[in-house]
């Protein structure tokens, strides 16, 4: 059986935090997939073809990733899909009880999918999509925290902020 993964996010954006994830975690795996999900009440810095576009851009060289857009339940994407594995990135105790309530949930709604956790490592645990997007928005230099592919995109981007 293929070992499939999904790992979720808005992604807004991409960063060498979840770009460490997803490396660490491509041994466990015969495919992961990078799942965008969408939601129609929240604003987004980067459009979903942009967002698409970083992830693709960083592992264009990987054939076990995929990106992917999705509506709705996580774990109903996970079904469609036929992963047997959601992937989750931990930086803190507040990541671990939010993760933990979430992963009991999903557990309940669909009881033949797992949750494996990945504890970030220590010199990227400061970093956050949303502390990133202040950055971005305000003019700081993102170097630090993002992947070279998705900072050559945004050098030949129209400006974000």
């Amino acid at each position: 059986m293929t070992k499939i993964a999904v790992f979720p996010g808005s992604f807004d954006p991409f960063t060498i935090g979840h770009t460490d994830i997803i490396k660490r975690a491509l041994p466990l795996f015969d495919k992961i997939i990078i799942a965008i999900g969408t939601n129609s009440q929240k604003k987004y810095l980067f459009s979903l073809a942009q967002r698409l576009a970083f992830i693709q851009a960083i592992f264009a060289n990987e054939p076990k990733v995929v990106a992917d857009t999705y509506e709705g339940l996580t774990v109903n994407y996970c079904q469609k899909v036929k992963a047997q594995f959601l992937l989750r990135g931990i930086r803190s105790n507040n990541d671990f009880e939010f993760e933990k309530t979430i992963a009991q949930l999903n557990k309940t709604l669909a009881p033949t999918i797992e949750t494996l956790v990945l504890i970030t490592n220590p010199q990227h645990a400061h970093i956050s999509s949303t502390i990133v997007r202040e950055i971005l928005i305000h003019g700081g230099n993102p170097e630090a925290f993002l992947n070279q592919e998705v900072l050559n995109l945004l050098a030949t981007a129209p400006s974000q902020a």
